[in-house]
């Protein structure tokens, strides 16, 4: 499935939960001898959600939040289940989603940490203004949505070189979890074009996560009045940074295909 061109291989594991090693999730996610994905996920049993997610990332490390591939779980979920609302368990917490009209799944991804110690960062800063820079890039504002991110606000993040500045930013010391990396650029009407270096995968066409830190972020910096539609790579995903404090992300998904992975792709993969 993707979300926005954000895709993702999903594995039904709550019969038996695969135990896949970092080698055999790289070789899953090699786009030429494998299937190819930004994350892989895989589905468990919850005891109080309709579903776990377990997420990984195409190097083989596990994350703790993915936005769109919640989405895309979200309606795997309603559609077995026959329900509009479905509760999605994370690593990072429990996530609600909801059907809305024209098929797009909402999900509230929470109350984002703001604290730097929770981001985290090596040393106490200001979250608002983080002491971190890479060429162009400088004082970002972080946040923390179940798992790190760094927003750059920049005049136009469509010239930024993000393949250059987002490993080097990623794999700063400052970082001890590392992060995901954003540029984003106001637009003359209120919305925002986002791009997005993701952590442990690279540049990605899509990243709910990261457009959930970037609307906090930009209320933060007095950018948004918290509700604004954010262009990504791969498309739109409308945003809504609620007064109690709760991220909304509301956006399309989409299936690619069903399948059976062949057990020679994961032989010799360790």
């Amino acid at each position: 499935m993707h979300g926005l061109g954000n895709d993702f291989v999903i594995i039904d594991g709550r019969g038996h939960p695969p135990k896949l090693s970092s080698g055999q999730l790289r070789a899953i996610g090699d786009r030429h001898r494998g299937v190819g994905y930004d994350q892989l996920i895989v589905l468990e049993n919850s005891a109080t959600a309709d579903v776990f997610m377990r997420i990984f990332n195409s190097d083989g490390t596990e994350a703790e939040a993915c936005g769109n591939a919640t989405r895309c779980v979200a309606h795997l979920m309603m559609t077995e289940k026959q329900k509009d609302i479905v509760v999605v368990e994370t690593v990072a917490g429990h996530l609600k989603g909801k059907k809305i009209s024209g098929g797009n799944i909402v999900v509230d991804m929470g109350v984002p940490n703001l604290d730097w110690q929770a981001i985290p960062l090596a040393t106490k800063q200001d979250t608002d203004k983080v002491e971190i820079s890479a060429g162009p890039l400088s004082y970002p504002v972080a946040v923390n949505m179940g798992n790190p991110h760094l927003v750059f606000f920049v005049e136009n993040a469509d010239e930024i070189e993000l393949e250059k500045w987002g490993p080097v930013l990623e794999n700063d010391s400052l970082l001890p979890a590392k992060a995901n990396i954003s540029v984003a650029s106001p637009m003359e009407n209120g919305e925002f074009r986002l791009r997005v270096w993701e952590r442990g995968v690279g540049i990605t066409l899509a990243c709910g996560s990261a457009a959930c830190a970037t609307i906090v972020a930009a209320c933060r910096r007095g950018l948004s009045d918290g509700k604004a539609r954010l262009h990504l790579n791969g498309g739109p995903l409308d945003m809504e940074y609620l007064e109690s404090g709760n991220v909304l992300m509301g956006g399309p998904v989409a299936y690619s295909f069903e399948g059976v992975l062949d057990l020679s792709l994961l032989e010799g993969s360790h």
